[in-house]
């Protein structure tokens, strides 16, 4: 185990993985490159407090984006010692990307991590696990959440996440036929409705609250997908709260890293909603909503 902010997961160029080496916040340690399956790109690291520090009962689990194709857990070294210097256990999770595999193989991978966690962190104490993902990587935590098929066939003893955090998701295209991801998801031509988790929240059964977070500048995932969504899991019981921020595709997910905080609120929002799943409370201090509530930058 070593501080988070000591580097990254082996070697890598990209100056994203350079910044997110410089601003990984202290108070935090890493497990790096455990395997939680038999592929190379069955990874993930795990950020913890560092011992004498608060330790939360509520484990992250978070999936970035990259549009399926491409994505790297060493790059978000920021997001991970955040949580983890705030007591909460943060796991970051490789999976495989297209043109490797297709849909929904990632999904399976994903929730084959998740399993991981609910087997080797979260078992005997039973913590609650809250699913957490960044555009692709939203979509991919969502169905996770939603459809139970994924945790029976690869994580058969998980329990249902407690909670649900998406940024800038995009849970209600039809990925079959749109001509940037029509052939990631090819195999679902004929059910596209299984790759859609707006049309997936219906099997919602188990409790959960969801934070609901989007640029209402986003161009690449618009804000509407957030709203199509939140109605759906409000329809099905779910606590949900939908914010919308002043920033674009990436922004609401840079925010989370100190040196961009003043842009977006999002990580004093995510860390008042895991407070609130930590007290053992998953009603909601605000009424449940559907449309999004528009936030002011912080002051």
């Amino acid at each position: 185990m070593r501080s988070a902010s000591a580097g990254q997961t082996g070697f890598n160029p990209s100056p994203l993985a350079f910044i997110s080496g410089l601003v990984a916040e202290s108070g935090a340690s890493v497990r790096s490159s455990i395997a939680y399956g038999p592929a190379s790109r069955h990874r993930l690291d795990v950020y913890e407090p560092e011992p004498g520090r608060p330790r939360r009962q509520t484990i992250i689990v978070f999936y970035y984006g990259g549009g399926w194709v491409s994505g790297d857990r060493g790059l978000y070294a920021f997001l991970g010692s955040a949580f983890a210097s705030r007591g909460y256990t943060t796991v970051i999770a490789d999976y495989r990307l297209y043109p490797q595999v297709q849909f929904p193989v990632f999904v399976e991978d994903a929730a084959l991590a998740y399993g991981w966690v609910a087997r080797t962190i979260a078992s005997g104490a039973r913590r609650p696990i809250v699913v957490m993902g960044h555009s692709a990587g939203a979509h991919i935590g969502a169905l996770i959440a939603l459809d139970p098929r994924y945790r029976a066939q690869f994580a058969s003893e998980a329990p249902a996440p407690t909670g649900f955090i998406g940024l800038a998701g995009p849970y209600a295209f039809d990925p079959t036929s749109w001509p940037t991801t029509k052939d990631i998801f090819a195999p679902a031509i004929g059910n596209p409705d299984a790759t859609r988790p707006t049309v997936q929240a219906a099997k919602l059964k188990a409790p959960l609250s969801a934070l609901l977070l989007h640029g209402s500048d986003d161009t690449v995932v618009t804000p509407d997908a957030s709203t199509q969504f939140a109605q759906a899991l409000v329809a099905r019981g779910a606590n949900v709260q939908h914010v919308a921020y002043g920033v674009g595709h990436l922004g609401v997910m840079l925010a989370y890293a100190r040196p961009l905080r003043w842009r977006a609120g999002v990580f004093d929002r995510t860390l008042a909603f895991l407070d609130h799943i930590e007290a053992g409370d998953r009603r909601r201090p605000e009424p449940t909503r559907s449309s999004p509530q528009r936030a002011s930058p912080p002051s």
